[in-house]
């Protein structure tokens, strides 16, 4: 009913807007809030008559944050009446003079209805796919199956989203922006996931997922971009939430190890506290949200068969053994000076320590010789400081704005590795440590002016990004470390960027057109004593548009098509220079030669809208230059495998995407995604330089692959909900081969109790343990095919109370 409420309010301000605009320029605007709470309430009716015979001139619906306008309203007396499901309805006399064009009513408040709602609970979702079809919205507190997890956990139930080796993938493309309150950070990587899987869920108030990014984001990220909001609560007075999750993993061995090693973990346990505090008196509100992370996982558990070219087979098992401590901590004051003037300030705080017991055995091809054992120990611990202030100015205009933003970013990778290398007839030690310290300087300026038929916006951007880093080898006896390939490296990057957009709409058209151009400068500069690389950078200014038309056949069927290009810059990691050897036979190397990949989409999207449900379909293209991807060769001269970065060929990803949502009863809801694509990379020939100059050479590789993700979510009495979460991946290209087919079923149920104040729930995720990772990959030299039994089967218990 709220829906059908919303868009029937949307439609009607929209004819009669346009009926308004011949006469008198005078702009009404005010706030809605809760008499008793005094939160400010979304998509309330707002209705404007005569008062003289009640006659119907205008009317509108509250956005987001609860405000309203009412533009071009000619001088006269009227009446004003507002109405909510659930609040008794509202009505005041209202005049309009002739003296000011614009009429700021400030806070009107609305009494509960109190009898109501004793009978009836009304739930209201929100419209996961925005009016604008350029972004999709979830709430956490829905995804009922993944209550307790990491955000990066939680994201896998989300349609045209798949999990793979730790990174995200949006419609099959793994170039994705991360963004914490709409600001990239460290914590979530400048351009990579690093540490989604340490954030807890809990601490998450939405998740948006925007496919076709306006000119005010960043240009990065060709797959588009995923907004992680963060919980902040406005209530009046000392209000907040504690809550408590607990749970194990690993709850049995999906495959016993191989011979001689430490065994695998199981039973891994889980442990998650949570505190939500928030104060708000008169110009004043202040906010804390503080999480703690304890996680033991079976983090890695890969079973791996190498054949090379000269006849040689190895048989090897990676097992990965991890403990994770993860503090964060949130802080922040908003003061508001008075009704145009407001000053935000925010502390982020993150905390990862990491420790990593590895084995890793190699046997001959029928396991009757042990040739190598590798162990290791890994302890990591990364520091993250992001510091925040935003400072607004409204203007008498409702939704004219102005916005300025300072943020700083620190982060510290400290990490150490110790190795032990047992051969037939010798043991070697070897140990390295790595420092790596960023800081990240960001200026914004955003201007929003609403006009006629829409609205312009234009800012200024400024990033400057500093990371020095230092690599010392400690080699051992028998070492088999590249101790040349260590010492300093420094990575700057400065990239000033503006930007403009406009929107128009009118009954029938919508229509966005928005331009950012970017000045890229990155130098990366190395030990001028390394054995291979040299120092490099490039830069660039280039332009990025982006285009929106939309078409509203009616008020429930709307036709969009989009254009963007964007740019996907190689991350630090990618060009660090520095081997890895996480795993001692398949070494990684960055590469500092790298360069953008830039990237053009086009998509037609079309959303149909329904009483209790809609359908929205996309489809869409796009294709890359000088796509980057991992290089894995084999020079000849031992089984060592080395997985380098490159620009290779174009590469192309089409695809058509469904997502329907449809409440059935109030028992029974469903949400159901499909995503259908097809990848290509080109053929390509390219020079690796490491560990000594080879030539690589790739055939033409096409997949035709997608994913199916089915939400049932149950609503029964006595305040009690379920959902039970189907996922099915289909087989993939990965660089070089191809990755097969994943299942998994998630079940979860909470019960709200303590008169709504409280909340239980019980999860499992991939409830029949059926996620197990397998690849096949053709190299030069060499092929391989791998199974990878990580942990995925986990169960927890939580308890949440509101106060």
């Amino acid at each position: 009913m709220l829906k059908k409420t919303f868009i029937f309010s949307v439609i009607i301000s929209t004819l009669y807007t346009c009926i308004s605009y011949a006469q008198t320029n005078v702009t009404i605007s005010g706030l809605i809030k809760d008499k008793q709470t005094k939160i400010t309430l979304p998509y309330v009716n707002i209705v404007l008559k005569t008062e003289k015979d009640s006659t119907f001139l205008t009317g509108t619906v509250s956005n987001v944050e609860g405000r309203f306008s009412l533009p071009n309203i000619k001088s006269g007396n009227y009446l004003l009446e507002i109405s909510y499901i659930g609040y008794k309805k509202h009505k005041q006399a209202l005049f309009v003079g002739n003296l000011s064009e614009f009429l700021d009513i400030n806070a009107i408040e609305i009494e509960e209805n109190t009898t109501s709602l004793n009978e009836v609970v009304v739930t209201a979702k929100t419209n996961e796919i925005s009016e604008k079809m350029d972004k999709k919205t979830f709430s956490l507190k829905d995804n009922i199956s993944q209550n307790g997890g990491s955000v990066l956990q939680a994201m896998q139930n989300l349609p045209s989203v798949t999990v793979q080796d730790g990174k995200l993938q949006l419609r099959g493309n793994d170039k994705i922006t991360v963004l914490i309150d709409g600001k990239q950070t460290a914590i979530t990587g400048f351009g990579n996931q690093s540490g989604l899987d340490n954030i807890p869920a809990s601490a998450i108030e939405k998740i948006e997922i925007i496919n076709n990014p306006s000119a005010k984001y960043d240009a990065n990220g060709n797959a588009g971009i995923i907004n992680i909001i963060y919980k902040k609560n406005k209530k009046d007075g000392f209000n907040g939430k504690i809550g408590f999750t607990t749970g194990a993993g690993a709850l049995w061995i999906k495959k016993e190890n191989l011979p001689t090693i430490t065994p695998q973990y199981t039973f891994t346990p889980k442990i998650n506290p949570t505190l939500s505090l928030n104060y708000r008196k008169n110009k004043v509100n202040i906010f804390f949200q503080g999480d703690y992370l304890y996680n033991e996982t079976l983090n890695k558990n890969e079973f791996l068969t190498r054949s090379f070219d000269n006849g040689s087979v190895i048989n090897s098992q990676l097992k990965r053994n991890r403990n994770t401590h993860f503090t964060t901590l949130k802080s922040g004051v908003d003061y508001t000076f008075d009704d145009q003037n407001t000053l935000t300030a925010s502390l982020l705080f993150g905390n990862e320590k990491i420790i990593d017991r590895g084995d890793q055995p190699f046997f001959n091809k029928d396991f009757s010789q042990r040739q190598r054992l590798w162990q290791f120990l890994e302890d990591e611990l990364k520091t993250t400081v992001m510091a925040t202030t935003s400072y607004q100015h409204k203007f008498k205009e409702a939704g004219h704005l102005f916005n300025v933003g300072f943020n700083y970013t620190f982060h510290r990778e400290d990490e150490k590795y110790f190795y032990d290398n047992f051969l037939p007839t010798s043991k070697g030690t070897d140990a390295f440590k790595l420092l790596s310290d960023e800081k990240v300087y960001d200026f914004n300026f955003d201007y929003i002016k609403p006009l006629k038929y829409g609205r312009m916006e234009m800012g200024i951007k400024l990033r400057n990004r500093n990371i020095p880093t230092d690599m010392l080898f400690i080699p051992g006896i028998n070492s088999v470390l590249d101790n040349n390939a260590g010492g300093k490296a420094t990575y700057n990057e400065l990239i000033p960027a503006l930007y403009g957009n406009y929107i128009f709409e009118n009954n029938n058209w919508e229509a966005e057109l928005g331009l950012r151009v970017e000045y890229v400068k990155i130098q990366y500069d190395v030990n001028p004593n390394h054995n291979v690389y040299k120092s490099d950078g490039y830069n660039y200014t280039q332009p990025f548009p982006n285009l929106r038309i939309a078409y509203k056949i009616n008020q429930n069927n709307k036709l969009s098509v989009f254009y963007t290009r964007r740019v996907d810059r190689p991350n630090e990691v990618d060009i660090r220079i520095f081997p890895k050897y996480d795993d001692a036979e398949i070494i990684k190397v960055g590469n500092p030669n790298l360069r953008p990949q830039f990237t053009n989409s086009v998509e037609l999207g079309y959303k149909k809208s329904w009483g209790n449900g809609n359908l929205y379909n996309a489809i869409y293209h796009r294709f890359a230059d000088g796509t980057i991807t991992r290089i894995s060769s084999n020079i000849g001269t031992d089984n060592i495998i080395y997985a380098i970065f490159q620009n290779v060929n174009r590469s192309y990803n089409t695809g058509i995407e469904t997502v329907l949502s449809q409440k059935i009863s109030k028992l029974y809801a469903f949400n159901i995604n499909f995503n259908a694509y097809r990848n290509q990379i080109d053929a390509f020939t390219v020079e690796n330089k490491y560990p000594v100059l080879n030539t690589f050479t790739a055939a033409k590789q096409k997949i035709i692959s997608g994913n199916i993700k089915l939400n049932n979510t149950f609503h029964f009495q006595n305040g009690i909900d379920a959902q039970l979460t189907a996922v099915y991946l289909a087989p993939d290209i990965i660089p070089q081969g191809k990755i097969n087919s994943r299942f998994s079923l998630d079940l979860g149920a909470k019960k709200s109790i303590q008169k709504g104040k409280g909340e239980l729930f019980l999860n499992a995720t991939d409830l029949l343990n059926t996620m197990v990772i397998r690849k096949q990959v053709n190299g030069q030299n060499f092929n391989y095919v791998s199974a990878d039994y990580y942990e995925t089967q986990i169960v927890r218990f939580g308890y949440s109370f509101k106060f």
